[in-house]
């Protein structure tokens, strides 16, 4: 192997070590608000569920309207808890909220 292929192995196998590193490196935000980041992660999951349900015919379009309100209702309910406990929601929250997407996420399908 010539001195230049080296070269080209050496730079690809970099720029690949630093992608697979950034693909898994958490945020600032997801370090310090865990609680918060695995509810909003929740939430936008069954957002994407949603639409794919109602694009398949699984849900009316009345059906999503109500499903995304609900979603919509839990994320403002996050953001109120975290207001209380300077910017973190509790385990007791995280939990009281995670039923309540548990709830909806039954009602979406697959």
């Amino acid at each position: 192997m010539n001195r230049s292929a080296k070269t080209i192995i050496i730079a690809a196998l970099g720029i690949l070590s630093i992608t697979a590193t950034n693909a898994s490196a958490e945020t600032w935000w997801e370090k310090t608000h865990p609680r918060r980041d695995q509810v909003n992660d929740r939430l936008e999951d069954q957002s994407r569920r949603i639409n794919d349900e109602y694009r398949e015919g699984g849900l009316t379009a009345g059906q999503a309207a109500r499903l995304h309100a609900e979603d919509h209702a839990i994320r403002q309910e996050e953001r109120v808890m975290s207001s209380f406990n300077h910017g973190h929601i509790t385990p007791a929250g995280q939990r009281a909220l995670n039923q309540q997407e548990n709830a909806v996420s039954r009602r979406i399908g697959y």
